[in-house]
């Protein structure tokens, strides 16, 4: 896998591997006898998104997040969840808008010690805490879909953990649908953020219940 390098997220907010302790078919228009249960799991899976308010903060009405003391409290609420341990969640800004500063106090509260690096080279850093994987994956110089196949992230992306995604539209058509999608833009002053979180799936749903 070949470095990639990108400007750097400038943001008044303020290892590869490392131990907490230390760091988006067709079917067959004959209906089988499976075709009844799968049909009450899709709509299953679409009533448990529409338990929950599927957009919480909207551009009309957003949320804010305060300084780095905001993210921080979102971070901490959202590790606390047990939904989190098996979700990718996907963020959304433009340069300097904190996606960076929301992994890394996510990371934090899941138990991660130590320095936590950005993924700009490396595309992808991962974590192994207790009880659970996690991957912060960041796609802004992402340009070879060869490099998707070469360096695992399917497999990583069908199994279990937390994924974590910076820049996914880059990775259009590669990355599965989200759970949950993060929007996060500069808002009036230095230190505030508007965001939007907006749940595709029941496991978006149960992190933002």
């Amino acid at each position: 896998m070949k470095a990639v390098t990108k400007p750097c997220e400038q943001t008044r907010f303020g290892a590869r591997k490392i131990h907490a302790g230390d760091a988006d078919l067709g079917k067959s228009q004959l209906a089988g006898p499976g075709a009844d249960l799968a049909n009450q799991q899709r709509t299953f899976a679409l009533t448990a998104v529409e338990r929950h308010a599927p957009i919480v903060g909207t551009p009309s009405s957003p949320l804010v997040w305060e300084g780095e003391d905001g993210t921080r409290a979102f971070a901490a609420r959202l590790a606390a969840h047990p939904a989190i341990h098996d979700a990718f969640i996907a963020l959304h800004g433009d340069l300097g808008a904190g996606k960076t500063t929301l992994v890394r106090h996510l990371l934090r509260a899941l138990g991660v010690q130590g320095r936590i690096k950005s993924p700009t080279y490396a595309v992808v850093e991962p974590y192994e805490l207790d009880g659970m994987d996690a991957w912060h994956f960041d796609f802004y110089r992402f340009e070879d879909p060869k490099e998707w196949e070469d360096a695992g992230f399917r497999d990583i992306f069908a199994g279990p953990g937390l994924k974590i995604a910076e820049w996914p539209e880059k990775a259009a058509g590669l990355l599965p649908p989200a759970d949950l999608d993060i929007h996060i833009a500069m808002g009036d002053g230095d230190d505030r953020r508007n965001v939007r979180l907006q749940a595709n799936t029941p496991v978006g749903s149960e992190l933002l219940s």
